[in-house]
């Protein structure tokens, strides 16, 4: 479910739990102006301000979850990573002048088509900087280019 449907479902339970909180504040302050004896005498009735600190305290609740639904409702959705299939042309790359490490990394991507360089680390065993130097080269050669994606980067072969 998208976030602007859950925060739409909770403003409506929230507004809803609203209305309950106020009849049960009037059912039970007229249930206490009969049973109380104080105010038959003429005093305050401490349920009163029992009551209204339970009201109180029920309606700081619901109002955090107001915000809670309206935070949903105006936040942006998680972007979504579309990768365009143009078809189905094989180029031959000219990779004689390649170190090994290199023309496994390039293969790896040839392979997936895209990839992301975090998944290219995983896969070869290499580390963060290394492969930051190799994806480096592959693309100052004109091979791979690398497209930001959130924290991390999709490599993909350049046409």
């Amino acid at each position: 479910m998208e976030n602007k449907n859950v925060g739409y479902l909770l403003l409506g339970i929230s507004i809803l739990i609203i209305f309950i909180i106020f009849i049960f504040n009037n059912a039970i302050k007229e249930f206490g102006e009969k049973n109380c004896a104080l105010i038959q005498e003429g005093l305050f009735c401490p349920t009163h301000s029992a009551v209204n600190q339970q009201t109180y305290l029920s309606l700081v609740v619901v109002g955090l979850l107001v915000l809670v639904a309206l935070f949903l409702i105006f936040s942006k959705p998680q972007e979504r990573i579309i990768i365009r299939k143009v078809g189905k042309r094989r180029v031959k790359i000219d990779t004689s002048e390649l170190k090994s490490e290199e023309k496994k990394i390039l293969s790896l991507i040839q392979e997936n088509k895209a990839v992301f360089q975090a998944d290219l680390i995983e896969k070869t065993g290499y580390g963060k900087a290394k492969m930051t130097r190799i994806l480096d080269r592959l693309e100052g050669k004109g091979f791979v280019e690398r497209k930001r994606r959130g924290m991390t980067n999709v490599v993909v072969l350049k046409e």
